[in-house]
């Protein structure tokens, strides 16, 4: 379902310190160090995966096998992934009315993989969680939501997810919300759209979430709306999931302009967000990309098929039917090579600052299509070998694996206690809600 939003979008588009860690061998230099040994010692953070997908509609469990996926307890353990994000994605069209139900479905199947393997996953909400899941040789569990449309325009449905363990929001998915712009639809003059980027309502759900310590992240967002957020926003911002536009025109990555952006905005004190690099083929890719918009008609004609086969059958068709279609027609386009990854970390490092770029894979949520080499959790070591061919030291290494990121959410953090000491009324009076009853 993810890429047949994606394709949509690029049609559109196309027609219109925390940042090192200390090795466990300090007495062996790092310059002998080898790929293998650089990234066991690091700690290595993804920010994005969708695999709470398959823990509510395909009853999986993270000590089944891959079964086609990119994450279990096997690949996490031989690709030392420390910590990662549970992705709550509410996919908008097939949960209208109830985003609030599946989205605590979502954190609830993703919660009881944390409950269901104690001595393997911690579920972790802080920094300290995280530092506290390394000592313990454990895999940090965190979530992040994927799309503002979940807390159904309500403050109070944001700080419940807080409650539940959320420690990030992506303000949009693909579609717009009421209160801000997605890139995945903002040249639709069908769809209603902000004046700024983010309405009075947006500005506060921005400093709510830096009020309690949620990390606010941009990807899937305009460009509009990126720049209104930086300018709101009290604390550092990520990009969980977006790669270099200079590379793969997708409205999805970032411009070298917001590449720099992202690194110099974030409070007074701050010193700057993250780009969390998408291993997506179709935005690391151009060659790829441009295949894919080729396949677009083909792809909408059979996933329609599909539905109206379940709709004359009497069945609801949910998320596994559609990605399994879509993932058979987007195999018949090549894989890129590892390379292209690699250039994105690469180009990033190079505009932002080697402080400002991470890795947030998409695992399970892009069909299967990423580059060569890299087919689930278990091949992360790969790319810190590929890093350290094009000479990244240990220390940049370790910054690009999660360094830079448990910085980013350190601040964040020490931001949230700041705010929660001061007494800001918000812009809006009330919610939405209660304003159509006055």
């Amino acid at each position: 379902m993810k890429i047949q939003i994606i394709l949509a979008t690029a049609l559109l588009t196309t027609t219109m310190t925390l940042a090192q860690t200390t090795p466990a061998k300090p007495a062996q230099k790092a310059g002998k160090l080898t790929p293998e040994q650089v990234h066991r010692n690091a700690l290595v953070i993804d920010t994005h995966e969708d695999t709470p997908q398959r823990f509510v509609d395909d009853h999986f469990d993270l000590s089944d096998p891959l079964n086609g996926g990119q994450l279990n307890l096997d690949a996490i353990h031989k690709g030392n992934l420390g910590a990662s994000f549970m992705s709550i994605w509410v996919e908008p069209d097939l949960f209208k009315g109830h985003y609030a139900r599946r989205t605590l479905e979502l954190i609830d199947g993703s919660r009881m993989q944390a409950a269901k393997h104690p001595d393997q996953i911690k579920f972790a909400t802080s920094v300290a969680d995280i530092e506290a899941a390394r000592r313990e040789h454990k895999y940090a569990m965190l979530m992040g939501i994927e799309g503002g449309h979940s807390i159904e325009d309500s403050l109070g449905l944001l700080r419940m997810y807080y409650d539940l363990g959320v420690r990030y929001m992506t303000l949009t998915w693909s579609n717009s919300n009421n209160w801000a712009d997605s890139s995945g639809d903002d040249k639709d003059t069908s769809v209603p759209h902000t004046k700024e980027g983010l309405s009075e309502f947006g500005k506060d759900v921005v400093y709510e979430m830096n009020r309690l310590g949620m990390i606010v992240d941009i990807s899937h967002v305009s460009d509009k709306t990126f720049y209104r957020t930086l300018n709101i926003s009290r604390a550092p911002v990520i990009a969980s999931h977006s790669s270099a536009r200079a590379l793969c025109d997708a409205p999805r990555n970032m411009t070298d302009d917001m590449l720099r952006a992202i690194a110099n905005y974030g409070g007074p004190d701050s010193k700057g967000g993250v780009v969390m690099v998408n291993f997506y083929s179709g935005f690391i890719s151009q060659a790829y990309r441009n295949a894919q918009i080729a396949q677009k008609l083909e792809m909408d004609k059979v996933t329609a098929e599909l539905k109206a086969k379940f709709k004359a059958e009497g069945k609801e068709i949910t998320y596994s039917d559609l990605e399994k279609l879509q993932r058979e027609m987007a195999d018949r386009i090549p894989r890129p090579p590892l390379s292209a990854l690699i250039d994105n970390i690469d180009h990033i490092a190079k505009i932002a600052g080697i402080d400002h770029v991470g890795l947030g894979s998409d695992f399970d949520g892009v069909s299967g299509q990423l580059p060569e080499g890299i087919d689930s959790a278990a091949d992360l070591p790969k790319i810190t070998a590929a890093l350290r061919a094009r000479g990244y030291s240990v220390a940049d290494c370790d910054k690009i694996l999660g360094g830079n990121f448990m910085r980013v959410f350190n601040e964040v953090e020490q931001v949230a206690k700041q705010l929660q000491a001061e007494n800001r009324p918000r812009i809006t009076d009330k919610q939405p809600f209660d304003k159509q009853n006055k």
